[in-house]
């Protein structure tokens, strides 16, 4: 027999495997840690160690994981890819974001990044149209695509989200996208919004000649969500939003596979992410939630604004571009822009984002002074006028819907 200890996780010289999951971590050790200590119980707790040293023998199975480097409060730590259970994100998340987060050794740790190997990678499905809805569903590919929530974003009727909706189609955004909180509420139900607003869009698709679809939002218990989805379907729909990190990873693993079945594309919200990834020394980043969001197979996904919107600045540039990097053949993930955005940010936004992103507006379309339409003619406006290549200013000039919003917004981040 042999034994373990904290101290066998920890090996500075060890080189990860291409088949290791790497993680970096920041931590601050708890008063009278050493930071190696700290390092080899992060290791030990999210793999097979324990507080006790153990006694085994040759029919052990070493899973344990490694802290091969430390950098400052920075450590990095190799998982071996048979810790983890094939195509089972809920089980990951166990191992690398699970006790770990409250262990007693640290005061703080965060979960910063990961670098995933194809030996797990191969066991997720990934997105099933990503990016490529822009041109798949609405046939273009030289712009954002564009979306808006009705407001107030609950409470209204059924009718008048419905009518709403269409305002914003014929003024020439692509998509009607529902609230996080709006599912099933006795004043706008689903299966009534469903129908109504798709009735609406199949007139704006016949008044302006463009595609139209809606980002109806599904969440709730996983087999009432399954039931959700098949009832867009039904009903000619491309899409369905869900609230991911509220519904749970396995819950968008299996709404994921029944979308493949009927074709629909996957709006993910992450409602609730703040929770674990606003607090910049604790919790998990929103660039791991981005990753475990492509891995499980959404198709577009809010990652923030650039600092430009209403919400909490992060490394929205850094995020997309990993959403869109080569992962062993894995489609990309279209990002979207949301919280605060109007007209006059959009030049801002996509100079710094880029056109290959879904641009959503609540606020600054509905607040312009002249309504729904004309809010959403004016977005629909600042996107081609970066197209084209003009200055917004000299844009509206001629396109008095983008004036108005100009007039109103300016180019002013709100809070």
């Amino acid at each position: 027999m042999s034994g373990i200890t904290y101290e066998d996780f920890l090996d500075l010289s060890y080189t990860p495997t291409e088949t290791d999951l790497v993680c970096t971590f920041r931590i601050a050790p708890a008063e009278g840690m050493s930071m190696e200590a700290a390092a080899s119980r992060v290791a030990s707790e999210s793999s097979n160690g324990t507080w006790a040293a153990l006694h085994i023998d040759d029919t052990f199975t070493d899973m344990g994981a490694t802290t091969f480097s430390i950098d400052g409060d920075t450590i990095r730590v190799a998982y071996p890819a048979g810790l983890f259970e094939a195509g089972n994100m809920p089980q990951v998340l166990s191992c690398i974001a699970g006790n770990i987060m409250g262990m007693k050794a640290v005061d703080t740790i965060r979960l910063e990044d990961c670098e995933w190997p194809e030996a797990i990678v191969e066991g997720y499905p990934g997105p099933q149209f990503g990016s490529g809805v822009r041109q798949e569903i609405f046939g273009v590919d030289d712009r954002p695509i564009l979306a808006t929530v009705p407001k107030p974003k609950v409470g209204l009727s059924t009718e008048r989200h419905a009518e709403i909706g269409y305002e914003a189609w014929v003024g020439g955004l692509d998509l009607l996208k529902d609230d996080e909180n709006l599912t099933d509420q006795s004043f706008n139900p689903y299966s009534d919004r469903l129908t109504e607003s798709l009735a609406m869009r199949d007139e704006a698709q016949d008044e302006t000649g463009e595609k139209k679809s809606y980002l109806i939002n599904i969440t709730a218990e996983t087999n009432e969500m399954l039931e959700r989805a098949d009832e867009a379907a039904s009903q000619g729909n491309e899409y369905v939003m869900v609230d991911v990190v509220t519904a749970g990873w396995g819950a968008v693993q299996t709404v994921r596979e029944r979308c493949e079945d009927l074709g629909l594309a996957i709006h993910a919200h992450r409602a609730m992410h703040a929770a674990f990834d606003r607090v910049p020394d604790h919790g998990v980043s929103m660039r791991f939630i981005a990753q475990i969001s492509r891995l499980c197979g959404v198709d577009q996904l809010h990652t923030g604004t650039v600092g430009l919107g209403k919400l909490a600045n992060e490394d929205t540039v850094g995020i997309n571009e990993w959403m869109r990097s080569d992962l062993y053949g894995l489609k990309d993930v279209l990002p979207t822009a949301s919280g605060g955005l109007h007209p006059g940010l959009v030049p801002q936004l996509m100079d710094a984002a880029g056109g290959n992103l879904c641009i959503q507006a609540g606020g600054g379309i509905h607040g312009h002074p002249d309504g729904t339409r004309a809010g959403a003619m004016a977005l629909r406006q600042s996107v081609d006028s970066v197209t084209e290549g003009v200055p917004i200013e000299e844009y509206a000039a001629d396109h008095p819907e983008l004036a108005t919003a100009l007039e109103k917004w300016g180019t002013e981040t709100p809070r």
